[in-house]
């Protein structure tokens, strides 16, 4: 009875219990027990030694077949798993893939409009320079021809022949300076149709050429691995040359200029420096008391040194190696140039 006992209360033990008519052999599994094998026989049959072994290789066989079954669904549990991930991983692949897409597209939109900015910004400070030399040479040519018109008015009167060529040649002086400055300003005033496309260095040449009279030697140099800077800078730039050119070919009486655009690792430094009879410590003066300057005849430099702020940089104004004046502008690249990630004109 102490087999049926066991089997009925689930009192399974690791033992094997064996008696005349009946049996109980375990199934062991992963070192627990997780079932058992009872066998009964009639009154006239007697289970002997056989009867034990089948039943052991039975139940050992069962406990095989079950671990087989455990694994086979562990297999099946972790292939679904499986699977269910790869899905996943393909729809966040697609996903991933849509958004790079999308961010791709975004960057060469992006890389468009800076490209756009950036042209806008050149033209720009094209036109500005062209309205500023207009201005600029409006007052200086004016004033030269009524100069001139009132030296040959003088002659007409009854004057001395020393006196009368003299002053001939002052009107003749003042007409060709007057015409100097107007071809000046017809070739600043019309510039090719693609200027569109020029780089700094290459408007920075032609401003050179624009503020060049006859008798001033203007030399640019470059130096450095030119970088491409945001159009606001370039403006800047473009701009601070330009005021510190016409300042050497109108106030300073320059017979030469060096315009010098270096690109370093932090930097680009843009200078100018003549020969002419400038004082730097007297305009270091003028820069200083400029903004109280109600006239504004002094606004040129302040000008030139706001831009130079508005970018990050600075404004210096030293004596040149050639005797002259030198204003350099400093402007720092960190915020200054066109990132590279964000797309290179193709």
């Amino acid at each position: 009875m102490a087999l049926l006992d066991a089997v009925r209360t689930g009192a399974v033990e690791r033992r094997e219990l064996v008696e005349n008519h009946h049996a109980f052999v375990p199934i062991v599994l992963d070192g627990g027990v997780a079932g058992a094998i009872a066998a009964w026989t009639p009154d006239r049959r007697v289970l002997d030694t056989t009867d034990r072994a089948v039943l052991s290789i039975l139940a050992s066989q069962t406990a095989v077949a079950l671990q087989n079954s455990a694994l086979y669904q562990r297999g099946q549990l972790l292939l679904e798993r499986a699977e269910q991930a790869y899905r996943e991983a393909n729809r966040s692949a697609a996903d991933l893939q849509a958004r790079n897409e999308e961010l791709e597209a975004t960057l060469k939109k992006l890389a468009l409009t800076q490209r756009q900015l950036g042209v806008a910004h050149r033209n720009q400070a094209l036109d500005e320079e062209r309205h500023r030399i207009a201005r600029e040479l409006h007052d200086s040519v004016t004033q030269a021809v009524l100069s001139a018109g009132m030296q040959i008015e003088v002659c007409r009167s009854d004057i001395p022949d020393a006196e009368r060529s003299e002053r001939l040649d002052l009107a003749k002086e003042l007409t060709r300076g007057a015409v100097e400055q107007l071809r000046s300003a017809i070739y600043a005033l019309n510039r090719p149709s693609d200027s569109e496309r020029m780089s700094l260095p290459e408007m920075l040449e032609q401003l050179s050429v624009a503020h060049m009279p006859g008798e001033l030697e203007v030399k640019t140099r470059m130096g450095g691995t030119p970088v491409e800077l945001s159009g606001e800078a370039e403006h800047a730039l473009l701009r601070i040359a330009g005021e510190a050119l016409f300042n050497a070919a109108v106030h300073a009486n320059a017979s030469r200029v060096v315009l010098r655009l270096s690109y370093g690792r932090d930097a680009v430094l843009l200078s100018v420096a003549d020969d002419g009879d400038g004082d730097p410590a007297r305009l270091r003066v003028m820069l200083r008391l400029a903004a109280n300057d109600l006239d504004g005849s002094h606004r040129g430099l302040a000008n030139m040194q706001a831009r130079a702020r508005e970018l990050g940089g600075t404004l210096e104004v030293r004596r040149s190696r050639f005797g002259g004046v030198r204003i350099a502008a400093r402007i720092p690249l960190q915020d200054n140039a066109v990132a590279q990630q964000v797309g290179e004109p193709s």
